[in-house]
This record gives C-alpha cells, structure tokens and sequence, in this order.
C-alpha cells in the first residue's frame, strides 16, 4: 500500500518499519508544547491521506512506560478525510517527558468494513450471552 505523505517540517522523518512484520511504524517528534489543558502536545510534522475504507490508529510506544506520559485518548485516530498534521496529546503525569526528535508514538493503518446496521427485535444466543464486565473471570 502506498501513502501520500507530506512533510510540513523540514525535521519531519517518514515513517518506517523498523523490522520486517511490525504492525506500526514509529512517529517523530519535531516539536512540544502544552495547550490549555496542562496536556504536553507533540507534533509530528507531518500529514497523510488516509486511504478510503483506512483508518490510522495512533498508539503509545511501549518506552512510554519510562516516562510521566499518558496518551490523552488511550488510542488516536486518524479518519480517512483528515489532512492535518499527526499529532499525539499525553496526559502530563510528571517530569519526564519525551523531547523533539525522540519516537513520540506509533502508527497503525487499519482497513475498516463499511458498516449497515439493521434493527432487529431479538439477537441470536451466544456462550458469552450478556455477561458484560469481567463476566468471563480474572
């Protein structure tokens, strides 16, 4: 699959795979900042077109864990019709940071169904039925 990519910061890395079969590709920060909300802002200096039917999924790096950052949304996304620059937004915890030109978090491209929902009176029975939060044990 091929992806327009356009760098809006002359920092800006394209994003690669660092090994053969990753799900995602590593994003870069080119700049930092805090909005409104005390939340640390990072930019990543660039913007894509997201194929039709695609979604991109931003997600934490697992060296968010050696930081006092929490990505806002738990999981981002990135529609489709959506050409502005990929940014992440963590929840400031503490003093550690991430800083301009480290790995901020990853990216994901999804293919998503188009989906039709038909209003039914009963749902078929399933082994689960509608045993909701933790119904299923540990």
């Amino acid at each position: 699959m091929r992806i327009r990519i356009k760098k809006l910061h002359e920092d800006a890395v394209i994003p690669k795979y660092a090994n053969f079969g990753d799900a995602a590709v590593d994003l870069v920060a080119t700049r930092k900042w805090e909005d409104d909300y005390d939340n640390i802002c990072y930019g990543t200096g660039l913007a894509m077109e997201i194929p039709d039917h695609h979604v991109g999924l931003l997600f934490p790096r697992s060296s968010v864990s050696k930081t006092d950052l929490r990505l806002c949304n738990a999981v981002g996304v990135i529609d489709a019709g959506y050409r502005g620059e990929v940014m992440l937004k963590f929840d400031k915890q503490g003093e550690k940071h991430y800083n301009i030109g480290d790995r901020v978090g990853q990216l994901m491209l999804v293919p998503i169904p188009s989906i039709q929902f038909v209003e039914v009176v009963n749902l078929p029975d399933s082994d689960r039925g509608t045993g909701g939060f933790g119904s299923t044990g540990n």
